[in-house]
């Protein structure tokens, strides 16, 4: 998939003026400096970010940003990869609970006061051309490029804490991961991530079980 526009756009989007870019700190390149803040974009894939992250938040302030589509459109383009053929908006919206399903790799980096997660919720495009190379279920059309149309709206995880707003206020004080997925209207595996992530971090914690289900409470 390609991803550099769409980086490269939310790093002018979220850079100031007397921001550093693509400045070297300790051996690794770090996208924006600001101050003693080192900021990284990341589009998908934490866990090819995990070591770096250790490393850096042993001596350095790091916040990871992460964007998730809450409405794409589907652009279909020439072999010139600009001319379009067709675009539509796609009926999926994202929602910010789709963080867990990358951050289960590094959940418990939350733990480190050096570091922070924002998620931006974007619009954004796809663009589609037919190579060949596309999964069946596209029919030969693979994602050429992702484009940032719009930034809509921003949230920062700074402790465990805070990632205790995503759970429903329709949650019992007790919960399984099936209750979280009725509550929440999430996918079963994205209840199960969220759960996982939120426990290694120390948000939620174990209290029993109900049958085979692990029981969890909210750190409070």
């Amino acid at each position: 998939m390609g991803e550099k526009s769409l980086h490269d756009a939310i790093k002018q989007w979220f850079a100031r003026p007397d921001d550093q870019l693509e400045a070297e700190v300790d051996g690794y390149v770090i996208d924006i400096v600001r101050g003693d803040l080192l900021i990284e974009i990341q589009t998908g894939n934490f866990s090819a970010l995990k070591s770096k992250l250790e490393i850096l938040t042993k001596h350095h302030a790091v916040r990871l940003v992460y964007p998730i589509a809450e409405q794409k459109w589907i652009v279909r383009v020439a072999a010139d990869g600009e001319t379009v053929l067709s675009r539509r908006r796609s009926p999926k919206r994202g929602r910010i609970e789709e963080l867990f399903y990358e951050l289960v790799y590094i959940a418990e980096l939350m733990k480190n006061h050096n570091f922070s997660l924002e998620v931006l919720l974007i619009r954004s495009e796809d663009l589609l051309i037919h190579d060949g190379r596309g999964s069946w279920r596209r029919r030969g059309w693979s994602i050429h490029d992702r484009r940032l149309l719009e930034v809509v709206d921003r949230v920062m995880f700074s402790t465990p804490s805070d990632f205790l707003i995503l759970l429903p206020n329709t949650l019992p004080d007790q919960f399984t991961t099936k209750d979280l997925t009725e509550a929440s209207n999430l996918r079963p595996a994205n209840a199960q991530k969220m759960a996982y992530s939120m426990r290694h971090m120390g948000a939620i914690w174990v209290t029993g079980k109900r049958g085979r289900a692990l029981l969890y409470s909210r750190i409070e």
